[in-house]
């Protein structure tokens, strides 16, 4: 018997934009403060990988769940992954924010790179917490999973 999560009991609202980032990350959840803080709409929802949901997610989408070295956002039920994933995220954000499309002028293979450079380094550069943050007031009605 495997031990494999079950899908999501109930299935989230796809008309609102999810992002699925690594919840032990400083970086990563510097991130999902700062889209809480921009998106004045709230239609962001949020997930760690590391609930029920968010593995369920990475599987689905054949990322690997034993290390979260990429967030996914679905928006408009479109999967995105690595720096493509942040230039459509701060795109839902609006003007100015959706300045960052941009950067998809950047041949695949060097956005990669430097999305990967950061996604390697990234606890220790910015740290690492031993479990999930309980979550700030203006994210808590937003977490799902």
């Amino acid at each position: 018997m495997t031990d494999r999560p079950k899908p999501p009991s109930e299935p989230f609202d796809a008309s609102h934009p999810l992002i699925v980032f690594d919840g032990v990350c400083v970086f990563c959840s510097g991130f999902v403060r700062m889209v809480v803080r921009l998106d004045r709409k709230a239609r962001f929802r949020f997930a760690t990988a590391q609930s029920q949901l968010g593995e369920a997610l990475f599987r689905k989408y054949d990322l690997p769940t034993d290390s979260y070295e990429t967030n996914l956002a679905l928006v408009g039920g479109v999967p995105f992954i690595r720096l493509d994933s942040f230039v459509a995220v701060m795109a839902e954000l609006g003007w100015p924010w959706r300045v960052a499309r941009v950067l998809l002028l950047l041949p695949r293979p060097l956005r990669d790179w430097l999305y990967d450079r950061i996604a390697k380094n990234r606890h220790a550069l910015f740290g690492r917490k031993d479990s999930c943050d309980v979550p700030p007031a203006g994210l808590r009605d937003r977490l799902i999973g």
